[in-house]
């Protein structure tokens, strides 16, 4: 984290790319110019090394049978930008598997090259949050890709981050000491402000996503000062990005209401959040009336369709 530059707060909700059946990328945007996070990739299940979406397509495939490298031109064309998350809740992070930092390396690179990113979102999660092999790998790789960028095109890097209401897990801070002690610049913290279990009475998921940034923010202070990176409270501030799952979570005791959505996005607002993200776009729709629990295709509450991203993005910019 540079503590000089200047970073512009952002919305940008995720799309689940092997979704099917598939939400196309000009279907995803919530109104005007937009960034979309496609995810996720992960470790190709027969060679380790090698990237795939979702573990089911590898780079080319992709482009043949999802049509995605088509999407993005049209995307791109008509002034909208893609970040490429990493890793997920399913399938076996890059990091995790390729127990080789070149070829590790290699395969970030690859994908960065493929779809001419600036931006990349490494969602660490499961198995990946509790390994520090992987953060070290991980670390390695992403200072050695900054390092090589051409003058005048940085990589911004985000780390995406489970919390529970007292914020980051004592994993996730490893995975951004690794990062800042590796030389990285970290572009910001993501926190997934979802699926917080149990919440006492009167307390609503955008109160306890609210403690969570509040907590990640007094850590993310800590972190920067010993890092000799931190500039401030509202540096720090603009460092943290949140991102709830709209509707009903999988745990679903737990709604993230439209009401919260409108509550979340004045606090990022008030507190200079600098990234506001969603999970997901496919999801930002209403179920039909016969649905039950939680779905990857609508969020399970009444709403209007693209209603989350509206509330969510309000006052966020279309681009990091």
């Amino acid at each position: 984290m540079n503590p000089s530059e200047q970073v512009s707060p952002w919305f940008g909700g995720y799309l689940d790319v092997t979704l099917l059946p598939a939400l196309r990328l000009e279907d995803a945007p919530a109104g005007g110019p937009s960034t979309t996070v496609l995810s996720f990739i992960s470790s190709d299940p027969a060679r380790p090394c090698e990237p795939s979406w979702g573990g089911s397509y590898d780079l080319e495939l992709a482009g043949d049978k999802l049509d995605l490298d088509a999407q993005l031109d049209a995307y791109r064309s008509a002034g909208n930008n893609v970040a490429v998350s990493f890793g997920g809740q399913k399938g076996t992070e890059l990091a995790v598997a390729c127990s080789d930092e070149e070829s590790l390396a290699r395969a970030y690179a690859t994908v960065i090259a493929r779809y001419n990113l600036d931006v990349v979102d490494l969602d660490v999660e499961g198995q990946g949050a509790s390994d520090p092999a992987a953060a070290a790998r991980r670390a390695t790789a992403m200072a050695r890709l900054q390092a090589e960028q051409p003058s005048g095109k940085p990589l911004r890097v985000w780390l995406t981050l489970p919390v529970s209401r007292d914020g980051l897990t004592s994993a996730a801070a490893i995975s951004v000491e690794s990062m800042l002690d590796a030389g990285v610049e970290v572009a910001g913290i993501n926190i997934m402000t979802m699926n917080f279990g149990p919440l006492p009475a009167g307390l609503s998921m955008s109160d306890a996503s609210a403690a969570a940034a509040e907590a990640t923010h007094r850590t993310l202070v800590d972190l920067l000062g010993k890092a000799g990176k931190l500039n401030g409270d509202e540096q720090a501030w603009s460092r943290i990005g949140l991102t709830p799952m709209i509707g009903v979570n999988d745990l679903e005791e737990n709604v993230f209401t439209l009401d919260d959505a409108e509550r979340l996005n004045a606090f990022a607002r008030d507190r200079g959040i600098g990234r506001m993200s969603m999970w997901s776009l496919s999801r930002d729709t209403a179920c039909d009336p016969e649905h039950q629990g939680v779905s990857h295709s609508c969020s399970g509450v009444e709403q209007e369709a693209r209603q989350f991203g509206r509330l969510l993005g309000n006052g966020f910019t279309e681009a990091p």
